[in-house]
């Protein structure tokens, strides 16, 4: 079976959307931690199982300043664990214009001599950078440019251990000078400015690179990020949700096909929540001010009244709740699209708010499939006099064949998604996918054999069909 990056290749070949296409930007990966944490070992271990990924690892000690004479003379009472030690702006600078597919000129730096020499590494554009170093969760700015965070959670002994080892071995330095140096500068460095970044981290490892479980997981994260961060730069108006493990632990649990009805629907019920949240924040705004009960002023914002949920019938019914629990009193319509049959996806039922075409429309379906029913869907609204950037499509998960259909017909409508999987099968059902969500949430049977058998001598309706 193809890959997904394989996939998504083809497919944009396929629907030629090389023409539409912004630049090509980057995934960016921030790796921090303490000194001697097993950073560029997390590094290597992601890079070796990335083979199928242009990836770059580039350092944060590039970027140290060159210390001055006087500097020099007194370099034991420098603080190399310092923020103000780098050269952030250079930093700045050379990956701002790696994320624009630009070639860069990244500085060498002697840790003998403390300075920058000669021969300058030239970094080409790639498809994937790792940026690895203390400090580089530390600066907004630099955090700002990453796709993925990770810090490196080593305890502090080990990395005391491996610094001895390393700057006595490697940078040819006296063991007492070492830890005086630890004592002075490292380790007031790491609480102050490389421990607190950690809160800004998006996956903590314990243990670094011995920690080979951490790892995997993550780079089958990297791998499933990596095929969304390409349909998002493709297509504008696609958003994913941000993924943590905690997203993907919900997902675990609603793809297992043995997990029972009570625990399928808790957690789909949790995941459906949070992508309501996350469409409802794509909704237009204005600026008010309120006082709060200190007598003080809040300049806050109020998002648009004027809207209504349509749910394609009959998976589209289970994200409804979560609406109502969003928006109090908010008007739900209905559409039933029948997809079986030689003549394609019919419209069988609609029911939808008579003033809809003044309305933004959060249109419910928790798969996008193959897209055709939703193209019908979305259709309709049109014809009823919805704003096409009106509408908000809301999914659990989508297939790339599904967005690419969606969007290529309505570019101005957004679709707000928890995860983008591989493909599709020969049924048009979504590869991995969990099943035919319906009945699941529901609780009722469906038997995909059963059901394509019955397809090739009867036009009755089956609600279980893949959108």
């Amino acid at each position: 079976m193809d890959s997904v990056f394989e996939l998504t290749t083809k497919m944009k070949q396929n629907f030629s959307v090389h023409s539409k296409m912004p630049p090509k930007q980057p995934f960016v990966i921030g790796v921090a931690g303490g000194t001697a944490s097993g950073k560029t070992t997390v590094c290597n271990m992601i890079i070796s199982q990335l083979h199928d990924q242009r990836v770059v690892l580039v350092n944060q000690d590039s970027f140290y300043h060159s210390l001055k004479d006087e500097q020099l003379r007194n370099v034991h009472e420098y603080n190399f664990d310092h923020p103000d030690a780098f050269n952030t702006e250079l930093l700045l600078s050379c990956m701002e214009r790696l994320k624009q597919g630009h070639a860069v000129s990244i500085p060498h730096y002697d840790f003998k001599t403390h300075k920058s020499t000669e021969g300058a590494r030239q970094i080409k554009p790639s498809d994937v950078f790792i940026l690895e170093g203390i400090l580089v969760l530390h600066d907004c700015r630099v955090r700002e440019l990453m796709n993925m965070k990770i810090f490196v959670d080593t305890d502090s002994d080990m990395r005391l251990a491996r610094r001895i080892q390393r700057d006595t071995v490697e940078r040819g330095r006296d063991i007492q000078n070492v830890l005086d140096q630890y004592a002075r500068f490292v380790k007031p460095s790491f609480e102050e400015f490389i421990l607190p970044s950690k809160k800004h981290a998006d996956i903590i490892i314990p243990r670094g690179g011995d920690n080979d479980v951490a790892i995997d997981l993550i780079v089958q994260h990297i791998l499933t990020k990596l095929g969304q961060h390409d349909l998002c730069k493709i297509y504008s108006n696609v958003f994913v949700i941000f993924s943590t493990f905690q997203l993907r632990g919900m997902h675990t649990l609603i793809r297992d096909a043995k997990t029972k009805k009570h625990d399928f629907v808790f957690y789909a019920d949790r995941l459906i929540r949070l992508v309501v949240e996350h469409g409802l924040g794509h909704l237009p705004f204005t600026e008010k001010q309120v006082i709060t009960p200190t007598g003080s002023v809040y300049t806050g914002v109020v998002f648009c009244k004027r809207l209504c949920g349509v749910s394609i019938i009959r998976s589209g019914e289970s994200m409804e709740n979560a609406l109502r629990a969003c928006c109090k009193g908010i008007k739900i319509g209905k559409i039933l699209i029948h997809g079986e049959g030689i003549n394609g996806r019919q419209l069988i039922y609609q029911k939808l708010p008579t003033d809809i075409s003044s309305r933004h429309v959060l249109l419910l379906d928790p798969i996008l499939a193959s897209g055709n029913s939703a193209v019908k869907a979305i259709s309709l609204l049109l014809s009823k006099g919805v704003p096409e950037s009106n509408i908000i499509f809301l999914n659990l998960i989508a297939a790339p064949q599904g967005i690419h259909a969606v969007c290529k017909k309505f570019p101005k409508l957004k679709i707000v998604t928890s995860e983008i999987d591989a493909s599709l099968d020969e049924h048009d059902r979504v590869l991995p996918g969990m099943g035919e969500f319906g009945d699941r949430y529901f609780g009722t049977e469906y038997n995909y054999n059963t059901t394509l058998k019955s397809q090739s001598s009867s036009q009755s309706i089956s609600f279980g069909t893949p959108k």
